[in-house]
């Protein structure tokens, strides 16, 4: 079927009290008086999401998208070589980067005690404009008909629960055999803000491409795979010169957070994290102050917030939804209309990738959260068991499918 177009209200004046049609009322409206089918109307919407960009997003954005934002083609084909396409600084509007003076409020604002309970309506509207990938799944089936599933998974939150201490952020054999049955699948990747060989120790499936440091670090399959690259080895490492620097920050900072009870240190090889959740909050605004400190004299240098996290990376314009772009070249898929990539990730370096896929109007951004969030995601998930249950609805269909 053709795009959808949204109607002109100058069109027809009978049109103007339902403009503008949210993508739920629009269900809602299609199925009351049309007679059509929820799941084929919601897997339109889903596909084109692209002419609802402004519909989608959260109601607390503050600037609407532009018009035409979401229409963008997916990138032409260019060569392998990362490093080019990292040169220059990240894009301060989409990349969370903290700036002075907000660090204490960044820090607050990404912590779940903090967050605003939402009122009921507010609830409800948010899960109408981000439905549950479970109970939509026919429609996300509908929408990837005839098309190559790629699938990205975030770690963190999303595969392994959060947990005080990083190092014990195991995944369970249950959620490992649903990643390698996707795997059997599909081309899948792992993209993380973990060190790649930290989180290739967690996920222990030799057979998934790997995209450690926040997609800075990517490597593929080291075992024989049903959805190998074109390259017989897929590397990417566009921020090799900042290695020393990096190094430096990591034993300055290791020695400043020894006076804060609570305070880590991770060195994730391109980037590092400093990990507040088993600090008391009293004493955020000193751990703050003392990281912002120690970066202010590295220009090359950045400070972003996660999950009770502050991550500091290298100024260069690559994050995970670059590394959704690189591989999805690598794959071949590049340029291609028959392909539906499917990201899965719980933090706020996962909105790259799902700002990436809105650009490209193909595939869908999957939120794993329980209360709503400004995000890029069509669809949200709860909990890492949900994300579980996802994955195997996937394979079964999968399986179904082909008899």
């Amino acid at each position: 079927p053709s795009t959808p177009q949204k109607p002109s209200a100058s069109a027809s004046p009978s049109l103007r009290p339902l403009l503008p049609l949210k993508p739920t009322h629009l269900v809602a409206f299609s199925h009351r008086f049309f007679g059509l089918s929820p799941v084929l109307v919601r897997s339109l919407v889903m596909t084109n999401h692209a002419a609802f960009a402004a519909e989608d997003a959260v109601t607390a954005v503050a600037a609407p998208a532009q018009p035409g934002r979401h229409f963008a083609s997916f990138p032409p084909r260019r060569a392998r070589d990362c490093r080019k396409a990292s040169l220059g600084r990240m894009d301060l509007a989409t990349s969370a980067v903290v700036m002075a003076g907000s660090l204490l409020d960044s820090m607050k604002a990404s912590s779940p005690r903090h967050a605003m309970s939402p009122t009921g309506a507010d609830q409800e509207e948010w899960i109408e404009n981000h439905p549950s990938a479970l109970e939509w799944f026919e429609g996300v089936l509908a929408a990837a008909e005839g098309k190559q599933i790629v699938m990205f998974l975030d770690y963190d939150g999303t595969l392994s629960p959060i947990v005080e201490d990083p190092d014990r952020a195991v995944m369970t054999e249950e959620m490992r055999e649903a990643v390698r049955g996707v795997a059997q699948h599909f081309p899948t990747a792992i993209v993380s803000g973990r060190c790649r060989d930290k989180v290739f120790n967690f996920v222990k499936l030799e057979e998934l491409y790997y995209a450690g440091s926040h997609g800075m670090d990517i490597k593929g399959p080291t075992k024989v795979s049903n959805h190998k690259a074109k390259a017989d080895e897929v590397l990417c490492q566009p921020a090799t010169k900042f290695l020393p620097v990096i190094q430096k920050v990591y034993k300055t900072l290791t020695a400043k957070m020894e006076s804060i009870p609570g305070a880590m240190v991770e060195n994730n090889k391109f980037c590092l994290s400093v990990h507040f959740r088993c600090v008391e909050e009293a004493e955020w605004d000193a751990l703050g102050r003392e990281v912002k400190a120690v970066l202010d004299v590295y220009e090359d240098l950045e400070i972003t917030e996660g999950r009770k996290v502050l991550e500091i990376r290298p100024t260069i314009e690559w994050h995970k939804g670059k590394a959704l772009l690189f591989l999805l070249e690598c794959l071949g898929f590049a340029g291609r209309g028959d392909v539906f990539p499917i990201y899965i990730g719980d933090d706020r370096t996962d909105e790259d990738a799902f700002e990436v896929l809105r650009n490209m109007g193909q595939g869908i951004g999957i939120l794993v959260t329980k209360f709503p969030k400004e995000t890029s995601a069509s669809y949200s998930l709860r909990e890492p068991a949900e994300v579980k249950e996802f994955l195997h609805k996937l394979v079964k269909s999968n399986e179904t499918k082909k008899g």
